[in-house]
């Protein structure tokens, strides 16, 4: 506590000495420019004794503000307003005169008339800047919100719930090594204590499915189920569209399939929270969600959590001023790489420091103060995402010196949320967990120079074109960006639209994961069809040093997984054990690689060929189809490997020696959870008439209907 009490004043008088710093220097400049207003003798004085002058000025001036400021209000509470406002600049203008009589020698002289300008200049001048510094101070913002919080206590009385409620706040790409490597550096004081001596929480691993991406692991976290989603774009051959997760349409239409193949609404049906997803999670209250997005018009709840922050003035000070910072953060760090040559590097120009602004400060300020007022709401069930660390981390590299500073100020969020969480109505367990990791390594283009599109037409015996194409990333920040601003987003296929014939394949990209499909073949095409249409692919893309395996259908064996030199393995064969030699090109990729793989050939719009990159174990590198050093999306290293952070109060995620394995599993574990806190109960018999009222299978479109609980205002 008497630290705590430190710190604070350190905090208060640092921004006293730099609003003090902040009016000299103005009153300096307001001498120089006002003929009517002096801060030196008549005979001239030097530069130092000219800035002493001003500080002697400036500190008479604020120090008689602080102490004769209160009591001249207080004397003046029965003059009218508009009077009071008009005596204002003439009480400041009295307060700088007498305040220039002391200093010494008489050196601050100043008319009555300018003396009103300068102190009306100066005292605007102070009073942003001390406004600045004290909403930048996480302190200060919390205490803000702490007095929101009585206000509305005071107005609404009434005793919080006794059943705790759960906020699970997602760490976006972060993985479980990176998390333990950045508490061991001391980047992560909050954690740090969470798992330090007598440990309030538990860290527990847990394995992604084959597709180590958001859309597919929230999907099957807030929902239940991720089945058929195969990677986070695809193409769909029944309606010749690309569904692509982190766009409002496809969002949309997952969600929905979802709740039709389960039953239920989601994790937070019962007075829950979606801040920041790609989903809602049958949440009634919803900020930054982009399943909503695709609704247009002034209700759209996916940007009301903008508009509902930013109308608090102080919060747009504070953002504004860490948006800009970080700019010329990512534009220092980006210069910095290029001069020290760093490999890998990819281009950071563009409009990209602002999209990483935006990542990691405007939505992060966002999503995490929706948080704390839903705490201080006394919500149930909170679940929200933070984008920060994966912007990042795709562009630096999951482990450089830029992802942990993004680390660092996560950590500092955590703990913002935990001081909250004492002032809250109700008590409140904090599960903190990731949806995937991220891979080191350089992109595919970048060590073979082409594309994974150029090297399947040219196993195709198809033209190439001269120039490499570039595979643009799919990171969540962009998508977000786009619908902050309410602009309209492509639904066509970037490698569809630009096929000049229906026979010529689509090729997506997904991380380190690429999808194969013939467009005019309207089934998944078999491994003979494959060879007898271009006898060439198949090896071709076997064979290459920068792919790890093959998954095709064959027509009498089913899945197949193909490797170099001729290896396959029949996935209906494996008898389950981890066996190197029975698992031949997934040997490396390990424990599980295979049971992932399967599943996911079981999907009705699993492609035509699916490649997984080139994985080094040792290294733990992959090779991104995307134009990313820090990828994920299918299997190789930290990707598949995020974590689970939870209260000890809380029963174990699974018994001792087990496995964490998928998102769906993910999924019962948390709704455990919230039942050992007689928290929300799914009531499925009201939930499913409306969210599978529609049963129209299809692609994702504008307009898709989600849930009607999804359909009210925030």
């Amino acid at each position: 506590m008497n630290e705590e009490r430190w710190r604070r004043a350190g905090s208060a008088l640092w921004r006293m000495v730099a609003v003090w710093g902040v009016s000299t220097l103005t009153m300096m400049v307001l001498a120089g420019i006002l003929p009517d207003f002096q801060l030196q003798s008549p005979d001239g004085d030097s530069g130092t004794r000219i800035a002493m002058t001003a500080a002697l000025g400036a500190g008479a001036f604020g120090l008689l503000g602080a102490l004769v400021w209160p009591l001249l209000v207080r004397a003046l509470l029965l003059v009218p307003a508009f009077v009071l406002a008009v005596l204002v600049f003439f009480l400041n203008g009295s307060l700088l005169l007498l305040a220039l009589r002391l200093v010494p020698h008489g050196r601050g002289e100043v008319n009555p008339e300018t003396a009103v300008v300068v102190a009306a200049v100066m005292s605007a001048v102070a009073s942003a800047t001390g406004g600045a510094l004290a909403v930048r101070d996480d302190a200060a913002y919390r205490r803000r919100l702490y007095r929101l919080a009585d206000r509305r206590a005071r107005r609404e009385p009434h005793s919080g719930p006794a059943t705790p409620g759960t906020v699970f706040l997602q760490l976006d790409g972060v993985g479980h090594d990176v998390l333990l490597d950045a508490v061991g550096k001391g980047l992560m004081p909050a954690v740090a204590q969470m798992l330090g001596g007598m440990p309030s929480h538990r860290l527990t691993p847990w394995r992604t499915d084959w597709s180590s991406q958001t859309g597919a692991s929230q999907l099957g976290i807030l929902h239940g189920s991720n089945f058929d989603a195969p990677a986070f774009r695809w193409y769909e051959k029944e309606t010749r569209e690309v569904v692509v997760s982190n766009r409002p349409a496809s969002a949309g239409e997952l969600q929905r399939r979802a709740i039709e193949r389960t039953g239920d609404a989601g994790l937070l049906s019962l007075d829950g929270a979606s801040r920041g997803n790609l989903f809602s999670g049958g949440a009634d209250q919803l900020a930054l969600v982009l399943s909503v997005a695709v609704r247009r018009g002034r209700h759209n709840r996916s940007r009301a959590g903008y508009f509902a922050y930013f109308s608090d003035p102080a919060n747009a000070v504070r953002t504004a001023l860490s948006f800009a910072a970080e700019v010329l953060r990512e534009m220092t760090q980006s210069t910095r790489a290029r001069l020290r040559k760093e490999r890998p590097r990819m281009g950071r120009g563009g409009l990209y420091p602002f999209i990483r602004a935006f990542a990691t400060v405007v939505e992060r300020d966002v999503v995490v103060a929706a948080v704390m007022g839903d705490m201080l709401a006394g919500r149930t069930a909170v679940y929200a995402d933070l984008v920060a660390y994966d912007e990042v981390a795709h562009h630096s590299g999951p482990r450089s010196r830029d992802a942990e500073k993004v680390l660092a100020r996560l950590d500092r969020s955590l703990a913002l949320i935990l001081k909250v969480a004492e002032h809250a109505p109700r008590r409140y367990r904090v599960v903190v967990l990731s949806d995937h990791g991220q891979s080191p390594g350089e992109t595919f283009r970048g060590r073979y120079g082409l594309t994974l599109a150029e090297l399947v037409r040219a196993g195709c015996g198809l033209p190439v074109p001269r120039k490499a194409g570039r595979t643009h990333s799919g990171a969540e920040a962009r998508s977000a960006v786009r619908a902050a601003l309410h602009r309209p987003v492509e639904e066509r296929a970037e490698g569809h639209r630009s096929s000049p014939r229906r026979s010529d394949p689509v090729v997506l990209a997904s991380g380190n994961l690429g999808l194969v499909s013939f467009p005019d073949v309207p089934h998944r095409m078999t491994r003979q069809e494959i060879d007898r249409r271009h006898p060439a692919l198949l090896s071709t893309l076997a064979n290459h040093p920068g792919v790890g395996f093959l998954l095709v259908r064959d027509a009498e064996h089913g899945g197949v997984v193909l490797g170099a030199n001729g290896a396959q393995v029949r996935l209906g064969e494996l008898d389950g054990t981890e066996d190197p030699a029975s698992l031949g090109p997934l040997a490396d990729f390990g424990p599980g690689a295979a049971a992932a793989v399967a599943r996911t050939d079981t999907f009705p719009h699993c492609a035509d060929i699916m490649v997984n990159s080139w994985y080094d174990p040792a290294e733990g590198e992959v090779l991104a189809f995307e134009e990313q050093i820090g990828s994920h999306g299918g299997l190789g290293g930290d990707q598949s490997r995020p974590f689970l952070l939870s209260p000890v109060v809380l029963s174990e995620p699974v018994p001792k020696g087990g496995e964490l394995v998928g998102a769906e599993q993910v999924h019962q574990v948390l709704r455990r959870w919230l039942r050992e806190g007689e928290g929300p109960q799914v009531p499925v018999a009201l939930r499913v008439a409306s969210a599978v009222r529609e049963r129209r299978p299809g692609p994702p479109r504008e307009g898709a209907r989600l849930p009607e609980a999804d359909a009210e205002s925030a």
